[in-house]
């Protein structure tokens, strides 16, 4: 083969290699806050969160549930996601349909990280329980559509994780009542870090703290659309390290499947 023909083979071939995606590598948590623990969760019956159900979820001192509601969002979502595998922490996401569709790279990419998808409604009209009962159907069900095709391009009859989170936790006994008949569990929060006011993050992570602090465990909600909690985020996941706070992830049971035939 004449030099020159070899060279330009050469060079093809070291070009084709610099552009092929790199093997990902298994991440060194060592010295992270890390997810303690895994909680299987059935989402048929299920209502958890203090802040507006009897019970929450079976979480010992010093467990916290990391939520997120309202993402994706292309300003803030990443630098969440981001501060999270730093501390190789999971936590579970309530997305909006309409911004699921807007944004499915982003949905693919929190389910790419080993988060949890929850639901939030389609366009988060709040609340939920101040407009008609089939309009808020109507809200739930076209919410579920949207992240289902987003997040794996096709929607079945009912949602691959069966989690709900009510916008402004505006439920009625109707509503609570049809998501109990379809199988979908209802999450509320025990706490808040109340990002849907301005703040500065270090007056945003004193607060969360000493909620944190005085009710040693539980659901937090955060939103992934705050700039304010994607700058706060970092100092909190390094506090509770510091202060020997555990994170639990919260998943779906396994999708069961027929036994094949003997």
């Amino acid at each position: 083969m004449p030099n020159l023909a070899r060279r330009v083979l050469l060079a093809v071939a070291l070009c084709t290699l610099m552009a092929a995606p790199a093997l990902a590598m298994p991440q060194d948590c060592t010295g992270k806050l890390g997810t303690s623990r895994v909680l299987e969760v059935d989402p048929v019956g299920l209502q958890v969160g203090t802040k507006h159900f009897p019970q929450t979820l079976d979480l010992a001192d010093k467990e916290v549930v990391l939520t997120f509601d309202d993402g994706p969002h292309p300003g803030t979502t990443p630098a969440v996601l981001k501060a999270l595998a730093r501390e190789c922490v999971h936590a579970t996401f309530f997305t909006i349909g309409r911004n699921a569709a807007a944004h499915p790279d982003l949905v693919r990419l929190i389910l790419a990280e080993g988060h949890t998808l929850g639901h939030h409604s389609m366009t988060h009209p709040m609340t939920l329980a101040d407009i008609p009962y089939d309009k808020a159907v109507t809200e739930i069900e076209k919410g579920f559509r949207a992240d289902e095709k987003a997040a794996y391009g096709s929607a079945g009859v009912r949602p691959r994780v069966a989690f709900f989170r009510f916008p402004g936790f505006g439920s009625t006994p109707e509503l609570l009542d049809y998501l109990k008949q379809r199988g979908i569990g209802v999450f509320g929060a025990d706490f808040w870090a109340g990002d849907w006011n301005p703040m500065t993050p270090e007056e945003q992570l004193h607060l969360v703290m000493a909620r944190l602090e005085h009710e040693h465990r539980g659901i937090i909600l955060f939103h992934d659309t705050r700039d304010q909690t994607a700058r706060m985020l970092p100092l909190f996941l390094a506090a509770l390290r510091e202060k020997g706070y555990r994170v639990v992830h919260v998943v779906p049971p396994p999708v069961q499947t027929a036994a094949a035939p003997h």
